[in-house]
């Protein structure tokens, strides 16, 4: 920093010491000067200095006006949300009536960003000088950055209602009683509910979340009050099904209130008066007595008084069934397959299912099945309506799913119908989701907003993730400014008021808030601790770090590490075979870490085994970055250790061992060996007894076609005609005529295959679905996830449909022991060892070498064939000598 610099603002902080300038003398001019020393200041590094000059003059000139401006204003520019200084001098030129320099402070405050006590301030100066619609602009600000303020929303709502904008004033109306609400402000909240009540009686969603929040935080006998007079209003319209649906939710807090027990009655026998049973049913429910349970009564009444004339059912053996007639208590039904079906009225109620004419199993039961696929196809909406209402208006995607899939839709097409009704769901203001079920829809009387809808959402779920991504959403797509968001944002900030170890929830919840706090310092909640605390207290970072399901936080949590911990460089070496990710290796790189690089690839190369991914991610990237090339051994060594890993998660697939992620490395192995020709090209160079090795590696792993090893053997046949391959040519020959299965092997295969084409391939396009929900392909990993183990199964299918059409079905009678043969047990006497081995010859899809079971195919099995008993054998396989004697050959019990 320039030292004139310095020298200038102590000079004028004893000055102003010296001359004790007087407030009254004090104009904005005398700021702005101050604004340009302050300004030469912030571009400096060192402005540190500049604070410490300030803070140590206030020590012992606490109300110097010099220091509070520049040590305030500076704090803000770096963020920092402590305000007091700047706050100590608005109060000095209030209390001495300089309104024109408080209105200044407050505006620069403001120049960096929304703050409550500046706005306020702001407030009070504009009503004192009459400036009205000055006022009313800045306290329309205020109540965006201020949760709390209730009293001023509510002016703001009278002010807008008495100017005749009836809109606005209902939505400050709203406003104001949510947040007295919260404040626990009974009256109040009971003064704007019979307004909102003459206002927008209608909107009944609305006081009923009201009151949820009422009895939540009030009391239940506050919020049966507010319902009772919400009753009021649907029965003086005569609106039968609220007022009933509004007494049923004051029952169930007071279940014992005789009143509004002879109300409900009262409401049905204005709703039923057309029916015949009326009043045979509400004494059989025994609805007027009071020792009868309400809510057992009311269920009772309303299964009773469903069952009438034209009215559908359902039962468990028989289906559908219409209502043809109800006299006394005998109850007739026309089933599919049985018709003028008669049972007794009370055996109806217990066996029998009351379905509306709008069930979705009364359309498919009534509607001709191509009729009713054209209109779902065409009119998603109308089907999510119908059939979330078919199950008491609540259906998640698994039992839409259920009603479709394939009576009406085949898997194919529910994969497209089912990404435009999520997105329907999702932003229709006609849906909504159950409060506690957040997967289950329901279809909504009132439409909901998108504000209020992801609030719901947000309330319903579990998951912290969830919850952190729905609030992401929320700031994207709604605001922060909505009196729902500091709810929102609570949760989070709860994790960092107190907690015992930090944990994954710990650290998301601080890179939120403290990303929020940056880019809204208004809404800053005071958390006094930071991020290298947070860090230190982490006893496993690596853990913790693996444990954030969150890209973008995984990011932030990276950058921070780098900017706060000198130690960054061992927490990525650390943290890279588990977040296989090229930031990483950049940022490394960029600050000259290429020997801890070096150290970190030759050991995950040394251990591949364990390292699995990581060593393919390695193989896959080490054209992009050369000094992998160095860490790892020769080619040779890359594509022995690549078919060993081939070799080993084959075999823990088909030991149902971490199947999914096998699959995933297989496929990263067969891309980098076969499908980028490294192998091949490899082989084909190669001198001969490498090349003799490496297809030998190769030979007998399941996880590698058939067809790539034969393609590669006829290649290097066709270089090295004097080249034995043992096998190749059987093999050829059996390729081109199929190979030789089991009965037990084909119906596996054909098990399989059906498992991929109806179950895997559906859930395959319905996570490609829901990843384009995600937004941005380029960098969707669960899009590029999809779409590799699209082409994976498409493959899958290919090579299956081939080997089944081609494949010989064996006949067990054809079985001769006389010679070693496909269905043979052989047992051997090992000429080394002295020892009996047992092998059973099979073929490929049959083979399980841990077990014994030998492909006829494969090298060991191959040198077995036609050998009879007493034949001595004498073979070497990559460079293992073996010698056998045949003792016994008998007929494999497998097959």
């Amino acid at each position: 920093m320039s030292s004139n610099l310095l020298e200038k603002i102590n000079q004028l902080l004893n000055e102003e010491k010296w001359t004790r300038a007087t407030i009254k003398s004090y104009s904005i001019n005398n700021f702005k000067e101050l604004d340009l020393i302050i300004k030469e200041s912030a571009g400096d590094e060192s402005r540190e200095e500049v604070l410490d000059i300030c803070e140590e003059h206030l020590s012992h000139s606490k109300n110097s006006i010099i220091a509070l401006y520049i040590s305030g204003i500076l704090s803000l520019s770096r963020h920092i949300i402590d305000d007091s200084n700047l706050m100590v001098l608005i109060n000095i030129f209030s209390d001495n009536h300089k309104l024109n320099i408080v209105e200044y402070l407050c505006g620069r405050i403001l120049d960096y960003g929304e703050n409550k006590f500046a706005l306020r301030t702001l407030a009070d100066c504009y009503e004192n000088e009459g400036e009205l619609d000055k006022k009313i602009a800045i306290q329309e600000r205020l109540i965006k950055v201020d949760y709390d303020e209730a009293d001023i929303v509510k002016h703001l709502a009278e002010k807008y209602d008495s100017d005749g904008n009836r809109d606005k004033a209902v939505e400050y109306y709203k406003k104001a009683v949510h947040r007295y609400a919260n404040k626990k402000m009974f009256s109040n909240v009971k003064e704007l509910w019979t307004k909102l009540l003459d206002y927008c009686p209608d909107e009944i969603d609305f006081f009923y979340h009201l009151n949820k929040k009422i009895a939540k935080y009030i009391s239940e006998d506050r919020a049966v009050q507010l319902l009772e007079e919400l009753y009021e209003h649907y029965k003086k319209k005569q609106n039968w099904d609220y007022a009933i649906d509004i007494l049923k939710n004051i029952l169930i807090m007071d279940p014992s209130n005789n009143d509004i027990r002879s109300e409900i009655i009262y409401c049905f026998r204005q709703k039923y008066s057309y029916h015949s049973q009326l009043e045979e049913y509400i004494k059989v429910s025994n609805l007027t007595q009071k020792w009868r349970n309400i809510h057992e009564a009311i269920a009772d009444f309303e299964k009773h008084i469903s069952f009438e004339s034209n009215n559908f059912v359902f039962h468990r053996s028989w289906g559908i069934g219409l209502i043809t007639s109800i006299k006394g208590d005998n109850v007739v039904i026309d089933f599919i397959n049985k018709k003028k079906h008669s049972m007794s009225l009370k055996m109806a109620v217990n066996a029998l299912t009351m379905l509306g004419k709008d069930h979705i199993w009364v359309y498919k039961s009534t509607h001709k099945k191509d009729e009713l696929r054209k209109l779902i196809k065409k009119d998603i909406p109308w089907t999510l309506k119908t059939i979330i209402k078919s199950f008491d208006n609540s259906a998640d995607m698994k039992r839409i799913k259920n009603e479709l899939v394939p009576g009406i839709l085949t898997p194919g097409e529910w994969t497209s119908w089912s990404t435009e009704a999520r997105k329907i769901l999702k932003t229709d203001s006609d849906f909504g989701n159950l409060p506690d079920k957040v997967d289950f829809f329901v279809v909504r009387d009132k439409p909901i907003t998108f504000e209020e809808k992801t609030f719901n959402k947000f309330k319903a779920e579990n998951n912290f993730f969830t919850k952190l991504k729905t609030l992401l959403d929320f700031v994207d797509e709604v605001s922060v400014e909505s009196d729902f968001f500091p709810e929102m944002l609570q949760y989070f900030t709860n994790y960092l008021k107190s907690y015992n170890a930090v944990n994954e929830y710990i650290i998301s919840s601080y890179i939120l808030v403290d990303e929020i706090s940056t880019k809204f310092p208004h809404l800053n909640p005071g958390i006094n601790i930071s991020f290298n605390e947070l860090f230190e207290q982490t006893e496993d970072i690596k853990s913790v770090f693996n444990k954030i399901a969150d890209s973008d936080l995984k990011k932030i949590f990276l950058e921070k590490v780098k900017f706060y911990n000198p130690q960054w460089p061992e927490v990525y070496l650390a943290i890279f075979p588990d977040y296989l990710n090229k930031s990483i290796i950049d940022a490394l790189l960029n600050e000259g870490h290429k020997n801890e690089l070096t150290e970190l690839a030759v050991k995950i190369h040394e251990n591949y085994k364990e390292y699995r991914e990581g060593f393919m991610w390695i193989l896959k990237n080490m054209d992009e970055y050369p000094i992998f090339q160095k860490a790892f051994p020769g080619e040779e060594k890359i594509l022995v250790n690549a078919i060993h890993l081939l070799e080993i998660t084959d075999r823990e697939i088909a030991n149902k061992r971490n199947v999914s992620n096998n699959k995933k490395i297989i496929r990263q192995i067969n891309n980098y060996l076969f499908k980028d020709n490294r192998l091949e090209k490899f082989i084909l160079e190669a001198e001969k007894d490498r090349i003799i090795r490496m297809v030998s590696l190769i030979d007998d792993i399941g996880g590698v076609d058939p067809l790539l090893k034969i393609d590669i053997k006829k290649k290097v046949k066709n270089i090295h005609p004097d080249i034995k391959l043992i096998g190749i040519e059987e093999e050829v020959e059996t390729v081109s005529r199929g190979i030789i299965v089991t009965t037990e092997s084909l119906e596996n295969k054909k098990k399989e295959l059906k498992n991929i084409l109806e179950v895997e391939i559906p859930a395959n396009s319905k996570e490609i679905g829901a990843a384009i929900q995600l937004g941005d392909l380029r960098e969707n990993a669960e899009y590029k996830a999809g779409k590799e183990k699209q082409e994976m199964l498409n493959s899958a299918v290919g090579k299956l449909k081939e080997e089944i059409e081609r494949c010989q079905i064996f006949d067990p009678a054809n079985v001769r022991t006389d010679k070693v043969s496909f269905g043979t047990k052989v047992v051997l006497i090992n000429r080394q060892t002295g020892e009996e081995e047992n092998y059973t010859i099979l073929g490929p899809w049959e083979s399980s070498p841990e077990k014994n079971i030998i492909s006829y195919l494969a090298p060991f099995g191959n040198e077995l064939l036609d050998a009879g008993v007493g034949d001595e054998l004498d073979f070497t396989i990559n460079d293992s000598k073996y010698e056998f004697k045949v003792k016994e050959i008998l007929k494999s019990e497998i097959i």
